[in-house]
Parts: C-alpha cells; sequence; structure tokens
C-alpha cells in the first residue's frame, strides 16, 4: 500500500474561488482515479503548509495510473499556478528496499513525458518531492 501525500501554501493574493475549484479538483482525482483506494483533502494543521491531501494506492502499478490520469493533469493546471510552496512525499508498507526509488523513476517519467508540467512545477517558489524538475532538483 503506498499513501502519495502532498502538503502545500496558496501564493499570496490568489483568489479564494480560484483555490476552491484547485481543492475540487483534488478531491475529483480521489472520486474517479480508479487506483485511489481513499483519499482526503483538506486543511493542514501542525505545520508551515496550509493545505494537504493524501491518496491512498494499492501498487506501482496503480501509481502510475493516478500520475498521469488526466483529472490528476488538470488539478496540476489549475492549482499549481496558485501555490508557492510544496511538498510530495509517499509512506508505504511495502518491504521492497527499492521501492522509493521506484516510486521516484515514476515520477521522472512522468517530467519527461510532459514539459507543460515540468515548467508549471519548475515555477513553485519552492518544491520538495521525488524527482524534482528543474530548479528544485536535488
Amino acid at each position: 500500500m503506498i499513501h502519495h501525500c502532498v502538503r502545500f501554501s496558496i501564493r499570496p493574493g490568489a483568489a479564494p474561488h480560484e483555490l476552491e475549484a484547485a481543492l475540487d479538483s483534488l478531491r475529483h482525482q480521489g472520486e474517479t482515479i480508479p487506483s485511489v483506494r481513499s483519499y482526503l483533502v483538506g486543511r493542514d494543521h501542525g505545520g508551515a503548509y496550509e493545505w494537504g491531501a493524501t491518496f491512498q494506492i494499492d501498487d506501482l502499478d496503480g501509481y502510475w495510473e493516478y500520475l498521469v490520469h488526466p483529472a490528476h493533469r488538470h488539478t496540476d493546471e489549475i492549482g499549481l499556478p496558485l501555490v508557492d510552496r510544496f511538498v510530495s512525499f509517499d509512506l508505504t508498507d511495502d518491504t521492497d528496499p527499492e521501492v522509493g526509488s521506484r516510486i521516484a523513476e515514476l515520477h521522472r517519467r512522468r517530467y519527461e513525458a510532459d514539459p507543460g508540467l515540468t515548467e508549471l512545477v519548475s515555477a513553485l517558489g519552492e518544491y520538495e518531492g521525488s524527482a524534482a524538475p528543474g530548479p528544485h532538483a536535488a
């Protein structure tokens, strides 16, 4: 089982209706993407971020389906321009010591296949996550 988690803060001046549309789109991902078993989107309490989401996925095949699904790409398109700071991470009970590098490889494949997405992520003020592209690469 993989829990894909994101935490983010919104740029100053972002319109409230745009934020609501982005949060609704995150929820739509959870409702629409077949590999998502459960999800939660809401306020982030106890940290340096304002919002967060988590998506529970069975395995790496499902993770890939989640990453490349049009509902996810739509959220990226309308949500990432509103984001200032963003972190993405995964929790898993998979005992394979290579699972982290396999997850990172899925992200790399996605960025390589979608230059527009790479541009959106590269424009974030701060980004930390698997296979971060552009200026955020480790």
